[in-house]
């Protein structure tokens, strides 16, 4: 396959577009199935199973697909809320790890409803609470549930003054991952069976961003220091967690963005990731990692206010995170297109510079975008147009589009 298969033109886009209301979202197939090829070879190569983070793909049809192109290496579902694990599964899915905890009544039953149901579910904790509200609603229902301790992987300098990574789990010691468990132990209900070290600070951080350049030497720097704090950190968390005398199934580490040096950690039983399949934006600026443009948002041109503007509706998909220009959508289709800077992604419009753009380009064309995030696009439609290279092959919900939202 090559390069102009794998990035369509705009002619390619506007055919395909020209008969679909916009905006609307899409997935060009044969980009998906290579970043897919691609996440799976690395994981082939460090000889461990990955795990799929559903917030990043939102839509069941895209994830079906993920685990059937991915030969057996994809193995279970890095989930973002119970209530996400309990509808997939409904959906057949097993093997399902809720990253994030929770004490809500809600979440506890559903919670105890699919550890009976005996799908492989998981929820990751921090803290004697948190183990104390599941192991009570467990009892009440006579079952167990697995949950999966959290370390908190973040490079820390200057006596924690200095905190490079995301905000999780209290958790930062091996000390205190075997107190947990220990503690764990004593509760009926509840089942230590491994542990979590996200290393946000290598997998979330891109180190080539076209955004702020003058960072990216600091970020590789960072980046090199923080790697073999991690694996000394989980390898430590690990070997806590066997004193405390729980059987270790689950050593979870990495995303995207740390594939190839979290394959590398030998405490690490399997691996994850998520934006790459799709490779919104802010994951083509990764050295560790190459992978294709796969998901996009198209909006019409619909005015003109000066000859070297065009202007789009709607497009004001801003990503999470600290507010900044890297979170903005770019314009990908047709190229030279630039955001105008006094007005960036607009909630109803979107001006473009298209000083830079070759194109001839009329009121009604459709813009292609991406944007910044991966799942965060299933949020602002109901469904993705699945794309080949012959055009539109169908059309299916996304999280949204069967009424889930879970935040």
């Amino acid at each position: 396959m090559n390069v102009g298969d794998l990035n369509p033109s705009w002619n390619d886009w506007k055919n395909w577009l020209r008969d679909e209301p916009l905006p609307v979202a899409a997935v060009y197939l044969p980009a998906l199935d290579e970043n897919i090829s691609r996440i799976r070879t690395l994981a082939e190569q460090a000889g461990k199973p990955l795990r799929v983070a559903s917030k990043s793909v939102r839509c069941v049809e895209a994830l079906r697909r993920i685990f059937a192109k991915g030969n057996g290496v994809f193995q279970g579902l890095m989930c973002f809320a119970v209530p996400e694990a309990a509808k997939l599964a409904d959906e057949g899915f097993t093997d399902l790890l809720v990253a994030y905890p929770t004490i809500q009544p809600a979440d506890l039953a559903l919670a105890t409803d699919l550890a009976a149901r005996d799908v492989g579910f998981k929820l990751v904790v921090d803290s004697e609470q948190h183990l104390e509200a599941l192991a009570a609603a467990a009892r009440e229902q006579g079952v167990t549930i697995d949950v999966v301790l959290e370390l908190d992987v973040s490079l820390r300098a200057a006596r924690g003054h200095v905190h490079l990574g995301a905000r999780r789990s209290p958790l930062r010691e091996a000390e205190q991952i075997e107190a947990l468990a220990r503690h764990a132990a004593q509760l009926e209900g509840v089942r230590v069976v491994g542990l979590m070290g996200y290393e946000a600070q290598i997998a979330g951080v891109p180190d080539r961003s076209p955004f702020d350049r003058w960072m990216n030497p600091l970020k590789v720097a960072m980046k090199a220091a923080s790697r073999p704090d991690v694996h000394r950190r989980r390898g430590e968390a690990v070997a806590a967690l066997a004193r405390a005398g729980v059987e270790v199934q689950v050593v979870n580490g990495g995303g995207t963005g740390s594939l190839e040096s979290t394959g590398r950690d030998t405490s690490v039983t399997e691996l994850t990731a998520g934006s790459g399949f799709y490779c919104s934006h802010l994951f083509s600026y990764f050295y560790s990692i190459d992978l294709i443009p796969a998901a996009f948002f198209a909006s019409q041109v619909v005015r003109s206010s000066d000859p070297d503007l065009i202007t789009c509706a709607g497009g004001g998909y801003i990503a999470s995170g600290p507010v900044s220009a890297d979170k903005q959508p770019i314009p990908w289709r047709p190229e030279g297109l630039k955001a105008v800077a006094m007005e960036g992604a607009g909630e109803v419009q979107t001006p473009l510079d298209r000083t830079g753009c070759n194109e001839y380009i009329q009121n009604g064309d459709p813009i292609i975008f991406r944007h910044a995030k991966a799942g965060e696009l299933c949020e602002r439609f109901n469904h993705l147009l699945l794309i080949g290279p012959n055009g539109v092959e169908n059309r299916v919900p996304t999280y949204r589009g069967q009424g889930w939202a879970f935040f």
